[in-house]
């Protein structure tokens, strides 16, 4: 029998690619089913998030090995080994042999021969030998260079060029490297609840609530498995910290946060809300992530009224909010480091339903708050289209709304997920 770790990462490569499941989610439950724990943990967790990652490139080194067509699920086999062999500190003959044992337990006994012959003939050069031979010519395609050596869709590579700019384009090959790194886990401590002194980790550069966990298991941190604290990426934690700094012309008492789920940002501002005398009301309008907004918000004081709206109607009067955040849904391609198998998921023509959905949702938190005070619009996507272009379109031809700070996070360069915001004051 093949060792548990591959085994595990099998298993999430397999549900992923039949189930459509989410990797964070399985992913824990694989290593609970297969009893992994510290380094097995770990190689699983970089075997299986790896692989997905770098799907493009594993098939395209594949596909030049192959002369004929191979079921899915030996191709997942094949991936994991090839991810060993040109992405892990894996030797050729374990990489190679475990890969075997994998196909033969999971898969039948007569796809072993194709496994062997196939990483037989990756492990006879390293990852820039096989980029030379696969990836196009970067003179003649290089959004097509740049999608297989990266592994992101070509749409995607075009979009991230767009946001970044022409003054930034050089940049464009060491985000998408970026998009492949593991991202560290985040934890942030809830004003009030808990302090930062009390989390283990390195603090976190920008914001003053976060730091980022050596490792281990975040649940097993005492203030996290209470409430006091929870995992959530610095850049979440800076779009929150927006709508708190911003400044408000008279009172300051209502907050809504009109697309919660899954509740971190919510929790950051409830507790934030609480410490100033003001409460938040926290609506999603799915049930099940309302849910996941009320798990959040748990122990948070001053009792955050959580609400199961569409935001784009709901029960709250015009103009009797002061803060409002609009973290809308979007595509999501600025966590791409923590959800690796988002990028073969994502379309172009997913934009067509999101941006009329961002813009009406922005529009009716205009409506909601109040002269003086502020509407935070923010997506965890640096395309333009779901950002400043959602952004000038709801503006356009209104006198009553003035644009203040507008912030484009990086992965590349401020380590967070790209996460967006504009700040936006009504008169």
């Amino acid at each position: 029998m093949p060792d548990p770790a591959r085994l595990a990462a099998y298993d999430v490569l397999r549900a992923v690619r039949t189930e459509d499941a989410y990797a964070n989610l399985v992913l824990p439950q694989q290593l609970r089913a297969h009893a992994l724990s510290g380094r097995d943990a770990a190689f699983a967790t970089e075997l299986a998030s790896g692989t997905l990652r770098r799907r493009a490139t594993w098939d395209a080194v594949i596909d030049a090995c192959l002369t004929g067509k191979v079921q899915p699920r030996v191709r997942d086999v094949v991936r994991l080994g090839v991810h060993q062999l040109l992405a892990m500190r894996v030797g050729d003959h374990a990489a190679v042999s475990t890969s075997v044992d994998l196909a033969r337990a999971r898969t039948g006994p007569r796809s072993g021969g194709l496994v062997n012959a196939v990483l037989r003939k990756v492990s006879t050069r390293d990852l820039d030998g096989w980029l030379d031979e696969v990836a196009p010519d970067p003179a003649t395609d290089p959004v097509g260079h740049l999608a297989v050596v990266h592994s992101h869709p070509r749409w995607v590579v075009e979009e991230l060029a767009r946001a970044l700019g022409d003054e930034r384009a050089e940049e464009l090959p060491v985000l998408l490297a970026a998009d492949n790194d593991a991202p560290a886990v985040v934890l942030v401590a809830r004003p009030g609840l808990a302090t930062r002194d009390e989390l283990p980790g390195e603090p976190t550069s920008f914001s003053p609530y976060g730091v980022r966990l050596a490792g281990g298991d975040p649940g097993a941190v005492p203030a996290v498995a209470e409430g006091r604290a929870g995992v959530q990426d610095e850049g979440s934690q800076l779009v929150a910290l927006a709508v708190a700094g911003a400044s408000v012309e008279g009172r300051d008492e209502r907050w809504l946060d009109l697309c919660a789920g899954p509740g971190g940002k919510a929790a950051l501002l409830g507790a934030l809300a609480h410490e100033r005398g003001a409460t938040l009301t926290a609506n999603e309008p799915q049930p099940h992530r309302a849910d996941l907004v009320r798990r959040s918000l748990r122990v948070v004081p001053g009792a955050p009224e959580v609400t199961s709206y569409d935001g784009r109607e709901g029960p709250w009067a015009p103009a009797t909010f002061d803060r409002v955040l609009v973290d809308a849904p979007c595509s999501g391609l600025g966590a791409l480091r923590r959800r690796p198998e988002a990028r073969w998921r994502k379309q172009p023509t997913d934009l067509d339903e999101l941006v009329p959905l961002q813009r009406a949702l922005l529009t009716r938190a205009l409506e909601l708050v109040r002269p003086g005070g502020v509407v935070v619009y923010a997506t965890c996507s640096p395309v333009l289209a779901e950002t400043v272009e959602v952004v000038e379109g709801v503006l356009e031809g209104r006198d009553d709304v003035r644009r203040g700070e507008t912030r484009q996070l990086w992965p590349h360069e401020h380590g967070t997920d790209a996460m967006s915001w504009s700040v936006l004051t009504r008169w």
